[in-house]
């Protein structure tokens, strides 16, 4: 039982941030042109993910392109910039974006 409820809790602390952050893209917008596993307007975020995988700097060039927009890194569809982002929540965005797989 103890050990049930160990590994309960481990689920619950890994499943909460991700869904906290599904939460954040929705607020932002983010879900309207993106969606997780498939290309909507700009393309899903596990391709951004394989795409940056292995990139020292990938949180923050990510956190910069969803604040300032960035064109032709995913073809003639620009992102437009998301001034209601604040840096602190983009920075979140990009590190869950990269989780993704």
């Amino acid at each position: 039982m103890k050990r049930t409820l160990i590994t309960l809790a481990m689920t619950l602390s890994v499943a909460a941030p991700a869904m906290a952050d599904m939460a954040l893209a929705t607020s932002k917008n983010c879900m309207a042109c993106h969606a997780v596993d498939k290309k909507l307007v700009g393309p899903s975020y596990k391709d951004v993910a394989a795409k940056y995988a292995g990139q020292k700097d990938a949180v923050d060039k990510l956190a910069a392109k969803i604040v300032k927009g960035g064109s032709g890194v995913w073809g003639p569809v620009p992102m437009p910039a998301n001034a209601q982002v604040n840096d602190a929540d983009a920075k979140k965005l990009a590190a869950w974006v990269l989780t993704q797989k």
